[in-house]
């Protein structure tokens, strides 16, 4: 089941290493609907993963609100589930046991012990359950985050740019992959990306952010039909359009003059 996500007049600042205030968010309002599929985009530094960590309770703001379904996001839960941009897979422990790990933390794992084979199957890693990470690629390596986060059935799943360190064929193999868990599970999945054609591939609606202090400048409704294609030239003309709405974010802003 897929939830509805809040995201209400949000602040978030920080005090870095000297002592200084960074304004990482600044008043960021968005409402994400039940099964939607959001990526947000914008350069390094604007508060993306910042936001996303807000959304998965490993964060908490200075000003606003977080909700999901109307209840306030105050910690973390197994409803939002988070994948790294790293996978950050136990090294110690086999594939199975890295998905596994999720429903022993929670003390669920006798009764739920047979979804593991489910989960595995689902991202495509049969024949693979007693590898260990050094074992297997880059990219099996996040297919296994991604199922120890939907083991536990969450309501959301938030990706923090899990294929940004894959080769490309790698990469397009996890697009495909992820757009088929969001089709059979219907959760609610939020992607941060810098790779625009990634977010055009994927998503309902793009959300472009400002450098620091980050602000949403603008909402995209991707409205192509779907299943999608990269050299299609309805692909192509949005991805000008985006590439220009993303330029005019990351503007300078022009100075005034007073005559």
């Amino acid at each position: 089941m897929s939830s509805t996500i809040g995201i209400s007049n949000v602040n978030r600042v920080y005090t870095d290493t000297d002592g200084n205030q960074v304004n990482a968010l600044n008043d960021v309002s968005l409402d994400i609907r039940p099964g939607e599929f959001i990526s947000i985009i914008g350069p390094s530094g604007c508060g993306k993963t910042t936001l996303l960590r807000l959304i998965a309770g490993l964060d908490k703001p200075q000003s606003g609100t977080l909700t999901i379904d109307d209840t306030r996001i105050t910690d973390v839960s197994p409803e939002r589930g988070y994948v790294f941009q790293q996978g950050s897979l136990f090294p110690w422990l086999t594939v199975e046991n890295n998905i596994a790990y999720g429903l022993k933390a929670r003390r669920v794992f006798k009764q739920n012990r047979d979804k593991i084979g489910k989960y595995i199957s689902m991202v495509g890693l049969n024949g693979f359950e007693k590898s260990y990470p050094h074992q297997i690629s880059g990219g099996m390596a996040q297919r296994v985050a991604i199922a120890r986060a939907l083991i536990n059935e969450p309501k959301a799943l938030l990706l923090d740019e899990p294929m940004g360190a894959l080769d490309s064929f790698t990469r397009a193999d996890l697009q495909d992959k992820l757009l088929e868990l969001w089709k059979e599970n219907g959760i609610t999945m939020i992607l941060v990306t810098h790779d625009i054609d990634e977010a055009i591939y994927l998503s309902d609606r793009i959300v472009i952010m400002t450098p620091r202090p980050g602000k949403i400048s603008r909402v995209i409704d991707v409205d192509l039909p779907r299943p999608r294609h990269r050299g299609g030239g309805e692909f192509l003309a949005m991805r000008r359009s985006i590439l220009q709405f993303f330029e005019l974010a990351q503007a300078e802003p022009q100075p005034e003059y007073v005559i």
